[in-house]
């Protein structure tokens, strides 16, 4: 029997909380989500805390790069208001908050290492200590955009999944992601293809969408049997998911 489509929640349940918080991960395992899609970057300090874009501006009400700012400064920001005033208690997590939270559920997590526009020496190495002191790699996916972390990755321990962030029509991308020691593809919607996701099945390669927000294309990737989808409304894809499994 395949197993089902899994259902990634995209920063969380981000169509209905503020991104990368507490409380976006919170509603994704209580409306029924497999995993979880986060964001790492290290701060100035060499904290690695969750967070998407390379600066706080869009999602604080502060300003500045997070590399330049220390996780005592980041923990001061309201990273909720932005979204919706009853969220301003939120603020950024670190990554250790949310493993030592993960720890009491049953998800799966994909963790982004944010290193394709600011290079955070030794993030790779912080990332994979925090999840090996949390028991955590057999539940843990490393992917990003940058290939060059997944080979450091592949060099610091040798079985943690780790999956090709791309956004084009890579030719045999399955082929290439074992150059770089990677087993998945985490590509952008556009790319998931009927062509591409049977031969990947072919190849025995997990494939996950990401980001995947229209109930349609839920509904063709559910029945094409991809591994997993990225998206920001879990309650929707859950709700498809159920549909299909019942007329199924």
């Amino acid at each position: 029997m395949t197993q089902q489509t899994l259902i990634f929640a995209h920063r969380g349940a981000s169509g209905t909380y503020p991104e990368n918080t507490m409380d976006a991960y919170k509603a994704a395992a209580e409306a029924g989500a497999d995993g979880l899609e986060v964001d790492v970057q290290l701060s100035k300090d060499g904290v690695p805390v969750l967070i998407h874009d390379e600066t706080v501006n869009r999602t604080t009400n502060g300003d500045g790069w997070v590399k330049d700012l220390t996780y005592e400064e980041l923990q001061t920001m309201d990273a909720g208001s932005w979204f919706h005033d009853d969220f301003s208690h939120a603020t950024i997590p670190s990554l250790e908050e949310l493993l030592i939270w993960l720890r009491g559920q049953s998800l799966q997590l994909n963790i982004e290492l944010k290193t394709g526009i600011v290079d955070y020496p030794g993030i790779e190495n912080a990332v994979i200590e925090l999840i090996k002191q949390y028991d955590l790699i057999d539940r843990v996916i490393l992917s990003s955009f940058n290939h060059y972390s997944l080979v450091t990755v592949r060099q610091l321990h040798p079985t943690i999944e780790t999956a090709i962030l791309f956004m084009e029509g890579l030719y045999e991308p399955w082929n290439y992601a074992k150059t770089v020691g990677a087993q998945s593809l985490h590509c952008s919607l556009p790319v998931a293809v009927p062509k591409l996701l049977m031969a990947a099945a072919e190849a025995d390669t997990p494939v996950r969408p990401f980001t995947v927000n229209e109930r349609s294309h839920m509904k063709a990737l559910f029945q094409a049997k991809c591994a997993a989808i990225m998206t920001d409304w879990p309650e929707q894809a859950l709700q498809v998911r159920q549909e299909i499994t019942k007329t199924s």
